[in-house]
Parts: structure tokens; C-alpha cells; sequence
């Protein structure tokens, strides 16, 4: 009698070692590419680990120490949380209030929809570049004044402006992905909550502030979230416009970590301060988790 091939559900005891033969390839990936640099990541921040004939020696917490007694990552931390915040509210009210306008039937909304989302596929190396190029001493930003009869600034040399430049800059990358985020959750609101609010007598803010908003609460969540940590990473911005100057003013805990890293080549009080950075983005996605399950 001639052997026939089995089914492989046939050659299995259960669905649990179905899904477990499945999913190995699956794991044995993010293993190698997302827990084992996590993990080595904490472990390099005990140690004073730099690449070279000194070798690796343990140090506890020595390095996060550092982090706390050193005033440039103080700094570093105030430009973070004033970068995040600065960058993460125009990067939600803009794209909500646009969303709510493309969502009616206005002329070109296809078009304008297009526009709008080119930003978010735009390479961060090629908009850093012509924003450098735009608001250098000698640039068309600069140009505009004058011909307006205003003073020149010097956007990328002065303490105070480079950090707005690079936050408009985020902003504009921002805010194509948002609004089609609040476009997609304004679809799933109900009409009949629009026409029982009409029947009340409510006007356009009214219906906005009392049905729209509570309608995109899980979509505000999620884009306020997903803001702050794709905030959070920026990196290519500081390198190419800024390059983290004038006197730290735009150093972020990211480019931070890059120059501890790869300009110091103290890798160990480079892996604390990623260590650090790795709470607060689990401690955002923790509570995206949360809200999304309540």
C-alpha cells in the first residue's frame, strides 16, 4: 500500500503546539532583533563598557548616578519635555481641526487630503535639509523680514529660536499622519448623534465639543500617544539641522544618547540614559494599553 502524505494538522497533538510551531519564527526574530538588544542594553548600563582594550567592568549603578548629578543631561531632559510638549499639541489640534473640515464636502478635499499627508512621506533627511536652507542668516525666511521691513534673525544660531524651528519642522512631519488618523475615527461617530444634537438646537461648536470630541476620545488617545513617542525618537531633525547647538538648546534625550554613544564612545552612561528613555516610552505605552482596554 503506497504512503500518502498526511495533513500537518493531522501530525499535530493540539492547536497550542499548532501555534507554537507557527509562531517560533516569529519570536526567535524579535529575540534576536528587539529583547536581546533590550536586555544588553540594561546590561551595559552597569558598566563602563567602551569598545576597547579596558574591556567591560561592572559598576552598578554608578552610570545612573551620573545621569543625576550631571547638569548638561538636566538640560537635556528640560529640552525633551519642552520639545515633546511643544511639538505634541499643534501636532493634535491642527490636524483636528482639518480633519473636521475635510470631512465635509468641500471643493478639492481629495486633493487638499493629499497635500497634507506628503509631509509624513517625505524623507526627514530632505525636508532637514530645506529647513536648514530656509532659515539660515541668509535664507528666504530672513529675506521675507527684510522685505517686510523687520530685523533678520538668526533662527539656527540663537538659544531661543532653534528649538521653535525644529518644532515647526516636527509639527509639519506630524501632521499629515494625524489627520488621517482623526478622519478615520470621525467615520466610525454615528450621523444620528449629529442629528439628534441638531434637533436640540446645537450649533457647530456645540456638536463639535459635545459629540465630536467625545466620539474621537480612543482616537485621541492613540495619536496623542503615538505623538509623543515618535517625539520622543526624533533624532534626524537635531543631527541635520542643528546638530543639537547652539549650547545644547535643542539637545534631546535621543541625540544625547547618540553623542555619549558615538562622539564620547561612553557607551555604559550612553546605555542609562537609553535605559531611561525606554521607561518613558513602556510608561506611554502602557497607558495607550490601558485606555484602549477601558
Amino acid at each position: 500500500m503506497a504512503w500518502k502524505p498526511q495533513p500537518l494538522a493531522n501530525l499535530l497533538d493540539s492547536d497550542r503546539q499548532a501555534a507554537a510551531i507557527f509562531l517560533f519564527p516569529a519570536f526567535l526574530l524579535l529575540g534576536i532583533f528587539v529583547f536581546f538588544p533590550i536586555v544588553y542594553l540594561f546590561y551595559l548600563s552597569f558598566t563602563t563598557d567602551n569598545f576597547t582594550v579596558t574591556g567591560t567592568r561592572w559598576v552598578g549603578w554608578q552610570n545612573y548616578w551620573r545621569l543625576l548629578v550631571t547638569p548638561e543631561f538636566a538640560k537635556v531632559v528640560a529640552n525633551t519635555v519642552y520639545f515633546t510638549v511643544a511639538t505634541v499639541i499643534p501636532s493634535l489640534v491642527i490636524p483636528l481641526g482639518l480633519a473636521a473640515l475635510l470631512d465635509r464636502k468641500v471643493a478639492l478635499r481629495g486633493w487638499l487630503r493629499t497635500a497634507y499627508f506628503i509631509p509624513s512621506i517625505t524623507s526627514m533627511v530632505a525636508v532637514g535639509l530645506g529647513w536648514r536652507w530656509l532659515f539660515q542668516n541668509e535664507g528666504p525666511v530672513n529675506a521675507l523680514l527684510e522685505w517686510m521691513g523687520l530685523p533678520s534673525v538668526s533662527w539656527l544660531g540663537s538659544t531661543v529660536w532653534a528649538m521653535p524651528v525644529i518644532i515647526l519642522l516636527s509639527t509639519w512631519k506630524q501632521l499629515g499622519f494625524n489627520m488621517v488618523v482623526f478622519l478615520a475615527g470621525l467615520q466610525v461617530i454615528p450621523q444620528q448623534r449629529y442629528e439628534a444634537a441638531e434637533l436640540d438646537g446645537a450649533g457647530e461648536w456645540q456638536k463639535f465639543w459635545h459629540v465630536t470630541l467625545p466620539g474621537l476620545r480612543p482616537t485621541l488617545v492613540f495619536a496623542t500617544i503615538t505623538t509623543a513617542i515618535f517625539t520622543l525618537r526624533s533624532f534626524e531633525q537635531i543631527y541635520i539641522v542643528t546638530g543639537g547647538g547652539p549650547l545644547n538648546s535643542t539637545n534631546i534625550l535621543v541625540y544625547y544618547v547618540y553623542e555619549q554613544a558615538f562622539a564620547q564612545f561612553d557607551f555604559g552612561y550612553a546605555g542609562a540614559a537609553a535605559t531611561v528613555l525606554l521607561l518613558v516610552t513602556l510608561i506611554l505605552v502602557y497607558i495607550q494599553l490601558r485606555v484602549w482596554r477601558e
